[in-house]
C-alpha cells in the first residue's frame, strides 16, 4: 500500500469520530499536508507531516504507518507520532484554559428587571 485517502487516515487513526467529519475538516482547510491545504481525496504517505486542527488542539504529526480501517485507540496511535512541539504547544494551552476564570456559572437563569436595565444603561438605550 503506498498511499491512502486522507479523510479515511484520520478516521482510522482517530482524530476525528466519522470520515465525514474528517472530510468536511479538510475542505475547510483545517488540515495541511507538508505546508500545503489538501482536499479529502489527497493521499496520504508514510513520512508525511501533517497538521491537523481539531477542537481538541492543533497537531503536528508525523505518519508511521498507514490504515484504512479503523481499529482501537491503541492501534490507532501507532499510526503517527506527534511532534515534541506540538505536544508542549497542546499541553500549556490546556493549562491557560484551566487558570482561565469561567464566566458561564457567574449568572443562571434569564437577567432581572434591574439586570435589563443596567444593561440598557450600557447599551445606551435609556
Amino acid at each position: 500500500m503506498t498511499g491512502v485517502r486522507i479523510d479515511k487516515w484520520l478516521w482510522a487513526a482517530r482524530f476525528f469520530k466519522t470520515r465525514t467529519q474528517a472530510s468536511h475538516a479538510c475542505e475547510l482547510g483545517r488540515i495541511e499536508s507538508n505546508g500545503q491545504r489538501v482536499k479529502p481525496a489527497r493521499e496520504v504517505r508514510v513520512g508525511d507531516r501533517l497538521e491537523v486542527k481539531t477542537p481538541g488542539g492543533v497537531f503536528q504529526i508525523d505518519v508511521i504507518l498507514l490504515s484504512e480501517i479503523r481499529g482501537p485507540a491503541t492501534v490507532a496511535q501507532t499510526l503517527y507520532r506527534e511532534t515534541e512541539e506540538s505536544r508542549e504547544a497542546r499541553q500549556k494551552l490546556a493549562e491557560d484554559r484551566k487558570a482561565a476564570p469561567n464566566f458561564e456559572s457567574l449568572r443562571e437563569g434569564k437577567p432581572s428587571k434591574r439586570d435589563r436595565r443596567q444593561l440598557g444603561r450600557l447599551r445606551g438605550r435609556m
